[in-house]
């Protein structure tokens, strides 16, 4: 057996009348106390006790209704196979799916997984991976992390490892999508259906997400690089990089329009949390009444379908992106790489 726990390490869990001491435990055995001991503080194999009575008496103790408290005994282990994750939100199918699978995935391999929402708060976050690493998580997964180094720099004080999803650093293996190439392909398939539906390819509006993050960034640049190629010219007016919150994205809306007038019924949607938020402002200001509105989303939820009119979404491949992280784990890496997972239609 690879490690043993000292008695500190043990709550009594039934028999509330009598509590099970050492002494109990070893005329059980059929030892001493102190050989006892020494199986639960993990000095056993000093003591040159076999691997057959430690196994005894770490089964005896189980049976007499001993639980293990985990933060006591972790300080006495090499390795505690918990690994954590924090997400910015749980109200979105993308992160969801994200926590889900890393659950499972983690379980997999013999791990016991932790999630945390930090709601996009750079306080919360570093509250949050601070607490996980005082129960000695070998891997800390930033998913989304507003300063992702800054994570990465908490792990390594403390001699953990750090991997960045969905948003990249600079200090640790990043694991994110193909921005650029997805966004390129969504404006260029909804430039096209623009086309299809009104006659002429007009150019599109953009709505959600934060100019400073590397994602939306890149989003775009490639959502520039399609109206390139298809020869169309941009309104700069039009792109509302606001933030990603459904709010956000309905007041800019309402305030172009207030300014402007007609908007162009083309729309890149940075995301289904900004959507909720265009689709309210499309339902309460009758904007586009008759006539409706033809979007392409940066993220997938199969409800959008219910609508009521087609929507081209970007899915973004989860368990490819997951896979990718649990290589790096399985393999003990801590690279600098940055992986770029290509995302899918649907």
């Amino acid at each position: 057996m690879s490690s043993w726990l000292s008695q500190e390490d043990f709550v009594i869990q039934r028999r509330p009348a009598k509590k099970t001491t050492i002494y109990d435990l070893a005329d059980l055995a059929g030892t001493s106390a102190s050989a006892v001991s020494a199986v639960l503080n993990g000095t056993w194999k000093k003591r040159r006790i076999s691997s057959q009575l430690a196994e005894k008496i770490t089964r005896l103790a189980q049976e007499q209704g001993y639980a293990v408290n985990m933060q006591a005994s972790l300080l006495r282990r090499e390795k505690s196979k918990i690994i954590g994750m924090i997400v910015p939100k749980y109200d979105n199918r993308y992160f969801g799916s994200i926590a889900e699978t890393f659950e499972a995935m983690a379980r997999e391999r013999g791990l016991f997984p932790i999630v945390t929402c930090t709601r996009r708060d750079p306080d919360l976050e570093v509250e949050a991976a601070r607490t996980m690493l005082s129960y000695q998580v070998e891997w800390l997964i930033a998913t989304g992390a507003t300063n992702p180094d800054r994570i990465t720099d908490i792990c390594l004080t403390s001699g953990a490892h750090s991997i960045n999803l969905d948003l990249p650093g600079s200090k640790a293996p990043s694991v994110i999508s193909d921005n650029f190439a997805g966004a390129r392909e969504l404006t260029r398939r909804t430039l096209v259906n623009c086309r299809n539906k009104l006659g002429e390819a007009t150019p599109l509006l953009f709505i959600g997400g934060r100019g400073s993050d590397h994602n939306t960034a890149e989003r775009v640049r490639g959502f520039r690089a399609a109206h390139e190629e298809m020869g169309i010219p941009i309104d700069e007016r039009h792109i509302l990089t606001c933030g990603y919150a459904p709010e956000k994205a309905e007041n800019s809306l309402a305030v172009l329009a207030a300014s402007e007038g007609p908007l162009p019924r083309g729309m890149f949607v940075n995301s289904t949390i900004s959507l909720e938020g265009v689709m309210r402002w499309i339902k309460t200001s009758h904007h586009f009444e008759g006539r409706l509105p033809i979007i392409g989303c940066f993220d997938w939820d199969p409800f959008v379908a219910l609508l009521g009119h087609d929507v081209e979404m970007v899915r973004q491949d989860v368990k490819g992106m997951l896979h990718a992280v649990f290589t790096i784990i399985d393999k003990g890496g801590s690279e600098k790489a940055l992986i770029e997972v290509a995302p899918t239609f649907a």
